[in-house]
């Protein structure tokens, strides 16, 4: 049985990537919660209590602000965290998406 000689790599050689392919795994996103007509704040503030582990107080800040402002962004992570989290908000009954942050 013979063996390879292991493949030599020059340090100085970088691999092939675009730098819109290095920014997008750096990028981290965010779960925006819209304000809409049909749920209580007093439900927002639970959803958020529940489904991130935020107390009430920020809980509350953060549902003040979808009131507010229209919208909130409630959790950050990647891109996969935050399609659940957006999930999750929809299966609550709330109305979210999901976007880079800036």
């Amino acid at each position: 049985m013979t063996t390879a000689s292991p493949v030599e790599v020059d340090p100085g050689v970088e691999e092939d990537l675009t730098p819109d392919e290095i920014t997008l795994a750096d990028t981290p996103w965010v779960t925006v919660v819209w304000n809409d007509p049909v749920n209580l704040m007093s439900y927002v503030t639970y959803v958020f209590q529940k489904h991130f582990g935020y107390s009430r107080k920020k809980a509350e800040k953060l549902m003040m602000e979808v009131h507010e402002d229209g919208k909130s962004v409630v959790s950050n992570g990647t891109r996969e965290e935050m399609e659940r989290d957006v999930q999750a908000m929809h299966e609550y009954g709330l109305w979210a998406t999901l976007s880079k942050s800036e």
